[in-house]
């Protein structure tokens, strides 16, 4: 199995909208180098959260505008609005108590069912890994499209799993290799999948004697940058943090995996990513002004001459 040239993406909720336009730009520096677009032009995926659900997408022979499109235009199923919010957590006080997840998980999983249907995760045409939590086992779980027991999952099972954001979504259950799951993001294990996408090549591929012989893309979905002060961080407690333990979690591993990377694969590393706004930065703002605002961010991060630098650079080591 050849895994030479790895896609990964990061999590990030909403912001998967940024992501897709930036591998927009992949596929547009591809063809202007000669090659073939994405999917053609790698050998794996791996994604978490919403990179999990994007990676899947690409596998499946979807192109990054379609999937930029479906943020767009299912955004508020995905995350509804507050008054369906009180509604469904109304429904849910005798079953799940005062501290329910803040979505209920039903749009996002009508969303998936929409988009993947019964598609099957042996279906994907470019090997693909999506990472997951187990909260029972506490213990990873890392979904690969080309592994036998994970080849009859239902993608959408998979998906739904990888974007359980604690706090945002319920656990979703799934039995895999015959063990019964509850699954949360994949962003708890490595929210950005890069080194896990790195250890599966040096595992299966023949052919990559070390780091140096890959070439990987790791992309973003926007970097945080709105602080938490002193006193905050001293004083908070279990309700406070509860929260913005997530994202400091989240960011925390994303930008250490990037030190990794970057150190032990070197020029054959290019890592799209940009800092975020402090209003940018939250994972279920499906507001217009803020849509509005992360498609900005991604032109703008595009037209950028080192991007495009970047951009021209992998597609010559592709």
């Amino acid at each position: 199995m050849d895994l030479r040239r790895i896609l990964s993406l990061d999590g990030g909720g909403i912001r998967g909208i940024v992501s897709c336009r930036w591998l927009a730009a992949v596929d547009a520096a591809l063809g202007a180098a000669g090659k073939p677009a994405i999917p053609a032009s790698f050998d794996l995926f791996a994604g978490s959260s919403t990179g999990g659900l994007i990676a899947c997408g690409l596998a499946l022979g979807h192109p990054p505008d379609l999937l930029a499109g479906l943020y767009q235009t299912q955004r508020h199923e995905i995350f509804p609005g507050m008054a369906r919010r009180l509604w469904s957590r109304a429904t849910r006080l005798l079953s799940d108590g005062p501290s329910a997840p803040r979505y209920d998980g039903r749009g996002l999983e009508a969303v998936l069912a929409d988009v993947f249907g019964d598609a099957r995760l042996g279906d994907c045409r470019v090997p693909t890994l999506v990472t997951s939590y187990d909260t029972i086992s506490r213990s990873p779980v890392i979904f690969k499209s080309f592994k036998h027991e994970h080849a009859d999952l239902r993608v959408r099972d998979v998906c739904r799993a990888t974007a359980a954001a604690p706090t945002y979504f319920p656990a979703h259950p799934l039995r895999v290799e015959g063990r019964d799951c509850a699954l949360i993001d994949g962003g708890i294990v490595a929210n950005n999948p890069t080194a896990c996408a790195i250890a599966e090549a040096l595992r299966k591929d023949a052919k990559v004697q070390g780091t140096r012989d890959l070439v990987v893309a790791s992309i973003g979905s926007g970097e945080r940058t709105r602080p938490i002060d002193l006193r905050s961080a001293r004083e908070w407690g279990a309700v406070e943090w509860a929260i913005p333990i997530i994202d400091v979690l989240f960011d925390g591993n994303a930008e250490s995996v990037d030190y990794i990377a970057r150190h032990v694969v070197g020029d054959g590393y290019f890592r799209m990513q940009a800092p975020l706004t402090i209003g940018l930065d939250d994972l279920d703002d499906v507001s217009d002004t803020n849509i509005a605002a992360l498609e900005r961010l991604a032109e703008d991060y595009v037209a950028q001459s080192t991007t495009q630098r970047m951009l021209a650079a992998l597609a010559q080591r592709i």
